[in-house]
């Protein structure tokens, strides 16, 4: 009987949860239903701050100049996440020499 008690407070907790959800999740716009268009009311980007040099300089890690034509990609980043900044692997795969 208890069990048959928390499986419903359980299912109560899962279904209000689930209603809550639906009804924040109906204030924002669906994207994709048209690729096409951008759906109204969609969030854009107002504004990218610019990179000062000590992110290049941290981006640059390891390469010698000259730098490749490649690399120019990172004054188009923005504010996207890059992997490109961060430390990767140790031993024979730090090629960029960052756990030195």
């Amino acid at each position: 009987m208890k069990k048959l008690a928390t499986i419903s407070a359980l299912c109560c907790v899962l279904m209000s949860t689930t209603i809550f959800s639906l009804s924040v999740a109906a204030d924002y716009p669906i994207a994709g239903t048209k690729p096409s268009q951008r759906p109204e009311g969609a969030p854009t980007i107002e504004w990218v701050q610019k990179r000062d040099r000590s992110w290049y300089q941290k981006g640059l890690t390891g390469v010698t100049p000259p730098y490749p034509r490649s690399l120019y990609f990172m004054d188009n980043q923005g504010n996207w996440y890059t992997p490109f900044i961060n430390p990767g692997m140790t031993g024979p795969y730090d090629l960029r020499g960052w756990h030195k």
